[in-house]
């Protein structure tokens, strides 16, 4: 019964399909189809778009008007250049060209899990063509629904997190005008494990309110001397015209399974709506 048969349990399917399956694409097809609305077929689908781009994309264009919402998604998934876990399709890093129209049939599809994939699928993207990105997100967003609104601003997490100033425009983010900022850190010299804190004074003598997105960039010690950024959030607030805002923040300095930490003096960046507005300095001791 399905019941018993619903998920991981069905993997071997899709890894049959994808390693016996190339020589016979419509039953393979139909059988990813059926796979995609119990499990997922979007790793098996990989080696077809590879070895049948041509058919294999007509087939995901046109199923991206099923009535069903998991093959729908799947028309999205299984052609992300990056997919996590999957193999990567060189060809469609290189040139992405093929997935747009997918993506455009399914933009605005009613269901937020298809959505959310067509995101994911721009963020990959962008990873490799900023640009193309960019003008894709411009064009939906004129007259753009707030559902649309949400998924271009997931699709441009990666080039926001960057601090890329036209896709900071596109979520509302300009250029911060007559902008003064400054940073303070204490204590000075601390040891792995303890935290300094972040004291950020902004001053505008501008009229206007601006909306302001606050991050804060770390520049590591890395174990040859060098140092590397890496990007924390602050916040999201609105700097009242010729007003000052003081904001405050503690950062733990401690080991993790991803980061070592290593001596030295270590920089803090502000960035403001993608802009790198004051810095300051703290000594970390190992």
């Amino acid at each position: 019964c399905e019941a018993v048969t619903h998920g991981f349990v069905l993997w071997p399917i899709g890894q049959f399909i994808a390693d016996r399956g190339l020589d016979h694409f419509e039953p393979s097809m139909n059988a990813m189809i059926e796979l995609t609305q119990r499990f997922s077929s979007e790793f098996a689908v990989r080696p077809f778009l590879e070895h049948h781009p041509e058919a294999t994309f007509d087939r995901l264009r046109t199923l991206c008007l099923d009535p069903n919402p998991h093959v729908r998604r799947w028309c999205s998934e299984g052609v992300r250049p990056r997919l996590p876990w999957g193999k990567r399709l060189s060809a469609l890093v290189d040139d992405p060209s093929p997935i747009f129209p997918i993506l455009e049939r399914l933009k605005d599809d009613p269901e937020l899990y298809v959505r959310r994939s067509v995101a994911n699928n721009l963020n990959d993207i962008s990873k490799d063509h900023p640009a193309r990105v960019l003008a894709t997100c411009r064009r939906w967003s004129d007259g753009a629904s707030e559902e649309r609104k949400w998924l271009i601003k997931h699709a441009l997490r990666t080039l926001i997190k960057q601090g890329h100033p036209e896709a900071l425009a596109l979520i509302g983010y300009d250029d911060p005008q007559r902008l003064q900022a400054s940073l303070r850190i204490q204590p000075r010299t601390i040891e792995v494990g303890e935290s300094v804190r972040l004291e950020l004074e902004l001053v505008t003598t501008s009229a206007r309110p601006q909306k302001l997105l606050v991050d804060y960039v770390v520049h590591f010690v890395r174990a040859d001397g060098t140092a590397g950024p890496k990007v924390f959030k602050w916040t999201t607030t609105t700097l009242a015209g010729r007003k000052k805002l003081e904001l405050a923040k503690n950062h733990p300095m401690r080991k993790t399974t991803i980061r070592a930490l290593y001596a030295g003096k270590h920089r803090v960046e502000v960035q403001v709506n993608g802009h790198r507005v004051t810095e300051a300095f703290f000594v970390l001791r190992t």
